[in-house]
């Protein structure tokens, strides 16, 4: 097994960051190998724990990407961190948009935790701000009344 170079983890990442702009579910599957796991340690509102394999991550995404009225326009501070583990990189990020319709800015912190394998990601750690997302897209009040509060 061939090992996984820094350009060829920074690629994937701007590939990553591109699907995500673009909001292309197809886009961000296609770079996983149809095994892979994609995980949302943290609580977010309306997304499960984690999606099993190729399609599933490219069928969450679609459900996910197709509901938010999130519009991302770019993403800002990013720091790649390579790691001691081959294939393995820590992205710092912040995606900055706006929420349709009204245009009011939106501003999610996150971490994501990429393993690649032959060419493809095999594993993700997606670490971002769900309250944050669901304070800007006024769904805290629903939030909160889901965690009994």
């Amino acid at each position: 097994m061939p090992e996984t170079t820094a350009a060829a983890l920074h690629d994937i990442v701007e590939r990553f960051h591109r699907a995500m702009l673009n909001k292309s579910a197809d886009d961000l599957a296609d770079l996983y190998a149809v095994d892979a796991r994609h995980e949302f340690p943290f609580l977010f509102p309306g997304l499960p724990t984690c999606f099993n394999g190729r399609e599933e991550i490219r069928a969450g995404y679609r459900a996910m990407w197709g509901a938010t009225p999130v519009e991302p326009e770019a993403i800002r501070d990013v720091a790649i961190h390579e790691t001691a583990e081959a294939g393995t990189v820590v992205v710092e990020q912040t995606v900055v948009g706006a929420l349709a319709p009204a245009g009011r800015p939106v501003t999610v912190p996150g971490i994501l935790v990429i393993r690649v394998r032959d060419g493809l990601i095999v594993h993700t750690r997606d670490y971002m701000d769900g309250l944050g997302v669901a304070a800007a897209t006024d769904r805290l009040p629903d939030l909160v009344a889901a965690l009994g509060g």
